[in-house]
């Protein structure tokens, strides 16, 4: 995984709205950029949730949120339709980008091990640094513990 002090890879991917976002075009700015395993899930609805419930105070600390998961660019609209969410998706079908970042792991679940995308959040610099990582996350609170660290640090 890709660790504090370390320049996060750039990429471009499919973005909700249509269009597509390059991480690099976004600077000065800072990034909040969340990676979860599925749309539509029990946890990841809550995450999402949960983060476009604070999009406005991360906004206001000059910080975009982003969440990405190998789903489609169409199922995230269809995601963010249902469950009214206001962040960015992405979608990495090919997986390239949670490679580079080391979120794609094995997991185990029910006592079968599979590869899937390990719940983590990375806070990336105005500069393009990673400033802190949270290696896989509970759902539950998460974004309001980032916002947290955001502010008690002022980045």
């Amino acid at each position: 995984m890709i660790a504090e002090g370390q320049t996060a890879p750039d990429f471009t991917l499919p973005a909700t709205g249509g269009t597509s976002l390059t991480l690099s075009a976004l600077r000065p700015a800072r990034v909040c950029l969340y990676f979860y395993p599925r749309d539509n899930t029990p946890g990841c609805t809550l995450e999402a949730q949960e983060f476009s419930a604070l999009a406005a105070e991360f906004a206001a600390h000059d910080c975009r949120i982003l969440g990405i998961s190998k789903d489609s660019a169409r199922t995230h609209e269809g995601f963010c339709q249902r469950q009214g969410l206001t962040i960015t998706l992405l979608s990495d079908k090919d997986g390239d980008t949670c490679e580079a970042y080391g979120v794609w792991a094995e997991k185990k679940m029910y006592g079968k091990t599979h590869m899937g995308i390990r719940r983590s959040t990375l806070l990336i610099g105005g500069d393009g640094v990673v400033l802190r990582v949270w290696p896989e996350v509970s759902p539950r609170g998460h974004a309001a513990e980032v916002l947290a660290a955001l502010k008690a640090r002022a980045y």
